[in-house]
């Protein structure tokens, strides 16, 4: 408890939070507060749960494949429990497996195709042109329908769609569900123009809640994009070692 106002005696004090004989005098007095507690018991509990909690979820995201390759490094039940658990993802993935394919439509199929159909499953449509950027997300929505194949992809001219929907829009997605567009992408600025890939559809997905973010499918192309990217980091590395040793040879020459 500190000393009343009037009672308190100006002493002089170097530092209130030093460890010191004299502070602890002057705080057993009531002259200066007591310490605040030290952060670091608290930092070091903060350490170790996360340690624990990494440690716990090793094995989330990892494929069957992968986690057979486990198998003289971990208990047999604790293996057993993820297995189950990418046995039965990948069931429930397959049961929900009816499209795999781009559909492309007409005018007159659309309320069918798409509005209708939004009301069972999540539909996305592609508005195409005759741009550069349609041209390359053609080819990408062939793969997210193989990938994504419980999600139904809809392409269709955006001309036809829409009469003169101009060519500057192009491309466009619509994202539909319980018969409303929940979701519109126009062009491809925001997405990596020319060079978008799928994780830019998977974003979308994401975003409107059709895939949930530990699927096994992200999960395997993060992991797979990661690798690529550690492939090309180092071939970056070497290839900057050799111009170095060809530009000091040459000097040296």
């Amino acid at each position: 408890m500190l000393a009343p106002v009037e009672e308190r005696v100006n002493v002089p004090i170097d530092d209130p939070n030093a460890d010191t004989e004299w502070n602890d005098i002057l705080r057993n007095h009531g002259i200066i507060p007591e310490k605040p507690p030290s952060p670091t018991g608290q930092i070091e509990e903060i350490l170790i749960q996360g340690r624990n909690l990494a440690h716990e979820n090793r094995l989330v995201g990892k494929d069957l494949d992968e986690l057979d390759e486990l198998e003289d490094l971990e208990d047999e039940n604790f293996l057993e429990k993820y297995r189950q658990q990418r046995i039965q993802e990948l069931a429930s993935l397959t049961k929900k497996s009816i499209h795999g394919i781009v559909y492309h439509i007409s005018k007159p199929d659309y309320a069918r195709e798409v509005t209708d159909a939004s009301s069972k499953f999540t539909v996305l449509v592609l508005l195409k042109g005759t741009n550069a950027e349609s041209i390359v997300l053609s080819e990408i929505w062939e793969h997210a329908a193989r990938l994504y194949d419980e999600i139904k992809f809809c392409e269709i001219r955006a001309e036809m769609a829409i009469e003169n929907y101009p060519e500057r829009n192009c491309p466009t997605i619509l994202v539909y569900k319980d018969k409303d567009v929940v979701k519109q992408v126009v062009t491809l600025v925001l997405h990596g123009g020319v060079r978008i890939k799928v994780k830019n559809i998977e974003d979308i997905l994401l975003e409107v809640g059709a895939i949930k973010d530990d699927d096994v499918r992200i999960t395997k192309r993060r992991k797979y994009d990661a690798q690529n990217e550690d492939e090309e980091i180092s071939r970056e590395g070497s290839s900057i070692r050799a111009s170095k040793f060809f530009s000091y040879d040459n000097y040296e020459n």
